[in-house]
């Protein structure tokens, strides 16, 4: 199945559910305390990372998508800190502050990599859900999708009202299900249970076609569009109403921490639901993003970048294609993984041997290389207006099916002086009989610390010999 990745930056979608603050406490222990047979931690840092609904919110921002995040809080410090933290990854939050309980937090004690103990602050009573329909009902204007996120903390005490609001009003609704009582999901759009949960409820189940047949008639009891199934190594199972089952492999190389994959599974679904895209789609890219976060050490996120690279490596979704915002975000991450960014510009009109030998020895230069390319009217202003034979976007494909290259942008500029300047990457590379001194971008690179090179040409290739000889 081809993959895309749908631009999330114009979707809007809601969570409501059981927000949570995770609280990190990390410290060194080297004695047993005098009062009891306990160690003693000497903290010297703390980490508080937004959970539960929080968490979906989170990675639902860091693809991209416009949040916004509905929840029950304590009047306390602990929902300011939660606050703080997702006003500063975008997300808008309509909480409801009580004084009746506090806000969920989870605090972990650890040290040496080992948590010693965790100390949760709770009450999971059932919550009066009036003021939270109330404020459903408002955030639903404009919204593209929503997410009710259930972890049996009461804050979705009128989960199946809240399910009839959001499809009284025409949007999406994803559950991802907490327990045993599934029924109050009816009418639900979609809902993501592990396969752990799904027998919880359905039974067990001894083979794919026997997953199949009790996703069936769950399917169908509880009125559902879709169920999702995520099935840890085995992928997952997508079932849609009068389609065929769809069975997803895991996307996972390596696996090291499946906290918070399932945030991540419905957070990637109902973004590329809220953009328009089909179930089978969809879940396909969640598939990708839950392969991508599960090599992640804690609750983590995904990006589009990563997504778009991750895609890039299968030979998938684009091959590379993008504007210079998005090159510098995959650059950044890039370079966060310790690569080394190779750049090279041209026109590239006629490709040929001699372009692909070269690009081929600019790539064994480092980790990634970028190809910038002039757009038609630069090349008309180089070259002549008999020329470019090949329009930009064809030359842009062309290139970025190359297995050398990994992003290809273009510019309009006469040289790529300012998009060098904007990439500024590890090596400059530039083929021909140049000097460095008289290579555009060159001064900035070497600048800011890294090289540029001048590659020669394979003899005996070139776009005007081939251009004349076709003439001929």
């Amino acid at each position: 199945m081809t993959i895309s990745i749908p631009d999330l930056s114009a979707t809007r979608v809601v969570v409501a559910g059981d927000v949570m603050l995770d609280r990190y406490l990390f410290g060194s222990t080297g004695r047993i305390s005098p009062e009891a047979p306990v160690p003693v931690v000497h903290v010297h840092e703390t980490d508080d990372r937004p959970g539960g609904a929080a968490n979906v919110a989170v990675n639902l921002a860091s693809l991209g998508v416009v949040t916004r995040l509905l929840g029950v809080v304590g009047a306390d410090a602990a929902a300011d800190a939660l606050e703080r933290i997702l006003a500063s990854r975008g997300i808008t939050c309509d909480f409801a502050r009580t004084s009746d309980r506090p806000t969920i937090t989870k605090t972990r004690v650890q040290s040496r990599g080992q948590q010693l103990i965790r100390l949760d602050e709770e009450n999971a009573t059932p919550m009066p859900g009036d003021a939270m329909l109330a404020t459903l009902r408002k955030a639903l204007d404009g919204a593209g999708a929503v997410v009710l996120s259930d972890y049996g903390k009461g804050a979705l005490a009128d989960v199946t009202q809240m399910i009839a609001v959001c499809r009284d009003a025409g949007v999406p609704v994803l559950v991802d299900p907490k327990g045993t009582n599934f029924e109050k999901y009816r009418g639900a759009t979609v809902i993501t249970p592990n396969q752990a949960e799904f027998e919880a409820v359905a039974g067990r189940c001894h083979s794919d076609d026997e997953l199949v047949a009790r996703a069936r008639a769950m399917l169908d009891d509880l009125d559902l569009e879709a169920l999702l199934v995520t099935r840890s190594e085995k992928g997952m199972l997508l079932l849609e109403a009068d389609a065929e089952p769809v069975f997803l492999p895991t996307q996972a190389r390596e696996v090291f921490d499946v906290t918070g994959a399932g945030d991540t599974v419905i957070a990637t679904l109902a973004g590329a639901l809220a953009s328009g895209q089909e179930f089978a789609a969809a879940a396909a890219l969640a598939n990708l993003a839950a392969g991508l976060v599960v090599r992640k050490i804690g609750v983590a996120t995904v990006t589009p970048g990563e997504l778009s690279d991750a895609l890039h490596q299968r030979g998938q979704g684009g091959r590379g294609l993008v504007d210079v915002a998005t090159l510098r975000a995959m650059l950044a991450e890039a370079r966060a993984r310790g690569e080394r960014i190779i750049m090279t510009n041209g026109c590239f009109d006629v490709l040929h041997a001699g372009h692909v030998a070269y690009l081929e020895e600019a790539k064994s230069l480092g980790d990634r290389l970028v190809v910038a390319v002039n757009d038609d009217d630069s090349v008309r202003r180089l070259k002549g207006e008999s020329r470019p034979i090949n329009a930009l976007d064809d030359r842009l494909l062309v290139l970025a099916g190359l297995a050398a290259v990994d992003w290809v942008v273009p510019f309009s500029e006469d040289t790529p002086a300012k998009l060098i300047a904007a990439v500024l990457p590890d090596v400059l590379v530039k083929g021909g009989d140049y000097k460095p001194d008289e290579i555009a971008g060159a001064k900035e690179v070497l600048q800011n610390g890294g090289e540029v090179r001048v590659l020669a040409f394979r003899d005996g290739h070139s776009s005007s010999r081939i251009i004349d000889r076709l003439k001929d």
